[in-house]
Parts: C-alpha cells; sequence; structure tokens
C-alpha cells in the first residue's frame, strides 16, 4: 500500500508569501488533495485557548441529563442538539443504516446570515439555537466559526490558483453560502457497550460540501482515511494543526482531481473504554443556487444545484 500525501503546511507561506512562494504552496496542496483528499493546515492563528474553552462548555452541556437536554433537539441540518441515534453516515448512494447510528451526540449551529429569500433563508439560515445552560457558548463559537471562515477565504484563494483558475473564481461563489459548526462527542465505550458490527462513531462517508475544518484531538477511535486501493489509515495528527479536507462539491467542481475521500471515526475502544473525544468540526459550502458542474471536459457528474445536493445528504444521514 502507498500512503497518501498527507502533508503539513503552514498557511502563513501563502498569507506573507511573493507571488513565486505562494504558487509552490499551491502546487504542494494540489498534490494532497489529488492524493488523498486531506490536509493538515497549521499556522492558521485561531487560538488553542478558544478551542479548549469551547470543548469545555460544550462538555458541560453534554453531562446534562437527557430531559434537560431534550428541549434542542433538531434534526441532521438543523440548528440544536442531535441525540445519540440521531444520524447514520453512509457513502453517496448506499443506505445508512439506522439500526447502527454513529455513536456520537453533537450539537449544532449555523451561520448568522440572511439572503433575502425567505425561503432559503427559512431552510439554510434558520435562528441558532444556544443552550441556555452555557450562556458563554454562543460567543465563543461564532468568534471561532468567524476566523475558520477567513481561513476558509484562503484555503479557497489557494485552490483556485493551484486549479489554474483567478484566485477569486470560488471565493466569489462561497460569499452568501451557509456553513455548520458541530461540536461532536464521541462517547465512550463505557456508556455505549460493546458496538454492533460495522458501527462507528462516524460510519465511512464523504463529506458534501466545499470544504471541512476540524479541529479534533487523538485517541484509539479516532479518524482515519480510505486509500486509494480500499484500505483504511489512520489520519496523522499534529497538535494545533487543523485537518482540511475536500467535500463532494469541490470534487464534482474539479471533475475529481482533488478527492472527497471516504473517512469514518473509528468506535470505542475496548483498549480505552473511558476513551471521550469532543471534535469541532466547520462544514463550509458555496452559495446554494451555485450550479456546479465539473470545470474539465469527459467527466460523467450532472450539473446540480447546491441546495439539492445538501438537502438530499442530509435527509439521507438523518435518522427517523
Amino acid at each position: 500500500m502507498t500512503t497518501p500525501d498527507f502533508p503539513l503546511l503552514d498557511i502563513r507561506r501563502w498569507r506573507d508569501g511573493t507571488g513565486d512562494q505562494r504558487y509552490r504552496f499551491a502546487c504542494e496542496l494540489d498534490v494532497a488533495l489529488r492524493q488523498s483528499g486531506f490536509l493538515l493546515v497549521g499556522g492558521h492563528g485561531i487560538s488553542a485557548r478558544l478551542r479548549a474553552d469551547i470543548r469545555a462548555c460544550a462538555a458541560r452541556f453534554f453531562r446534562l441529563p437527557r430531559e434537560a437536554k431534550s428541549p434542542y433537539v433538531t434534526r441532521v441540518g438543523g440548528r440544536g442538539w442531535i441525540p445519540v441515534g440521531g444520524e447514520a453516515n453512509a457513502f453517496y448512494g448506499e443506505v445508512a443504516d439506522a439500526t447502527r447510528a454513529d455513536l456520537k451526540e453533537t450539537l449544532t449551529f449555523g451561520r448568522a446570515f440572511a439572503t433575502g429569500d425567505p425561503e432559503l433563508d427559512d431552510r439554510w439560515f434558520a435562528p441558532n439555537v444556544w443552550p441556555g445552560e452555557c450562556p458563554e457558548l454562543q460567543a465563543m463559537c461564532e468568534r471561532f466559526a468567524a476566523e475558520v471562515r477567513a481561513l476558509y477565504d484562503d484555503l479557497l484563494r489557494i485552490c483556485a490558483v493551484a486549479f489554474g483558475l483567478p484566485e477569486g473564481w470560488f471565493v466569489d461563489r462561497v460569499q452568501a453560502g451557509p456553513h455548520s459548526l458541530n461540536i461532536n462527542r464521541y462517547l465512550p465505550r463505557s456508556e455505549t457497550g460493546a458496538p454492533r458490527d460495522h458501527q462507528y462513531r462516524v460510519a465511512p462517508h464523504t463529506d458534501w460540501g466545499v470544504l471541512t475544518v476540524l479541529d479534533r484531538q487523538p485517541g484509539y477511535g479516532g479518524l482515519q482515511v480510505q486509500t486509494r486501493d480500499g484500505r483504511w489509515m489512520d489520519a496523522p495528527y499534529e497538535p494545533d494543526a487543523l485537518t482540511v479536507n475536500v467535500g463532494d462539491l469541490l470534487a464534482r467542481w474539479t471533475g475529481d482531481r482533488w478527492r472527497s475521500t471516504r473517512h469514518r471515526v473509528l468506535p470505542p475502544p475496548a483498549e480505552a473504554p473511558d476513551e471521550e473525544l469532543l471534535s469541532l468540526i466547520v462544514f463550509l459550502e458555496s452559495d446554494l443556487d451555485a450550479i456546479v458542474e465539473p470545470l474539465v471536459a469527459g467527466t460523467a457528474y450532472p450539473p446540480v444545484m447546491a441546495s439539492t445536493y445538501l438537502l438530499e445528504r442530509a435527509s439521507a444521514a438523518t435518522v427517523a
């Protein structure tokens, strides 16, 4: 098995670089997105203390009894709390197994934005439901999401250069797009018991949108990425670096030059029955009315409206 490229790239090389330095950086990103669809980003400037404070605050919410959390229940793609058993991920075209729902619970919040279209705004930019038990969470999450969106714009500029497009090509197509900030609590085995066969903290899937930015914790039951030959490798971890990966819409735009790669979060491990991990994940999307079709000839993807595709994937992952 050839290990795919999964590099650590310091984004200060782009932010502070000259034209030639930026181009070389874009070429390195291009290699990673071709081979694995993943990379680690260092030098991003997003406070480690902020991320730790969000985790600590969210952990207090997750420790509440179910009856205290139940007023915040929402569906996949909504705003609030997705309880254990509420989501079952699967690869596009495969049917999720609701009897093997993901072994996690999630606090999920969206972008505070309005397009002016009532139908779009009601569905995609509904008001966030912040837990009253953790009043400080809102300000911290909004700051984190805003800083991740600034990183997103930089990454998209790099992507455009790497793909031979004008630097603002992708950025121009995401300014009115939503994002979701998910705080995932991956349950310990001492709480779940032994998982069923082929049951995971997050089942094998691809992400749906443009890019995902992930702040994760290492562990026995952590992130794995599927290689081109179908095997699974542990995702490299670097303290303070963020994990970034390609989503389906960006893969479609590039005609699969960049991979939207299957990945999973392993089940709660027997080796560490009390291991509990919290991940901060920002799923970053395009404008909802963007028509996504390959920028290169000879690829099989038909044009799709971004909102149609995202709704289809969210519905498929929701456990009724």
